[in-house]
């Protein structure tokens, strides 16, 4: 497997013969909390930046090579708004007080990327079909990624809140 394809597929994970989508970003979601825990939010962001750049110009260059844009097997996407998820809901469940904040700022994060990923409403699903080339397969997942953050915190604010916790 050549460099390209490693990286468009984070690792292999897109090729699953079956949901290669959620496979990617579970496969991306150990690989966040490890930058997140041991390296800081910081360098997790800025490698997702990173990360978004070099997916849209190598996604780029792939689909001039194959004359196919947006295949399956490409989830270097998925695994950028996973972590933009993770980090925004993160983010939110550092400033709480009750204990499980933390494990459930993964979960929320990790099922509202996938939502907003599979859903695509509105401004991401326009993305997502009319923005062509590597901008329009990584723009869409980020803004997924970002929407699904916003789902996360705010479901854990409303927990809090509720002083279930």
């Amino acid at each position: 497997m050549n460099l390209q394809k490693l990286f468009l597929t984070f690792f292999g994970a897109g090729l699953s013969p079956k949901a290669p989508g959620t496979v990617g970003t579970i496969a991306s979601l150990p690989v966040g909390l490890a930058i997140l825990y041991y390296l800081g939010i910081e360098v997790l962001f800025t490698l997702t930046i990173a990360t978004t750049v070099i997916g849209i110009f190598e996604i780029n260059k792939y689909e001039k090579n194959t004359g196919l844009h947006d295949q399956q097997h490409i989830v270097i996407d998925e695994a950028v708004g996973m972590w933009l998820s993770l980090m925004i809901a993160y983010a939110t469940s550092t400033s709480m007080t009750y204990a499980y904040a933390e494990i459930l700022a993964i979960i929320f994060s990790f099922g509202a990327f996938r939502l907003f990923d599979i859903w695509k409403p509105s401004t991401i699903g326009w993305i997502d079909r009319e923005v062509k080339g590597g901008l329009g397969v990584m723009m869409d997942d980020v803004l997924a990624g970002f929407a699904g953050g916003l789902l996360a915190s705010l479901i854990l604010i409303g927990l809090q809140k509720l002083t279930l916790f």
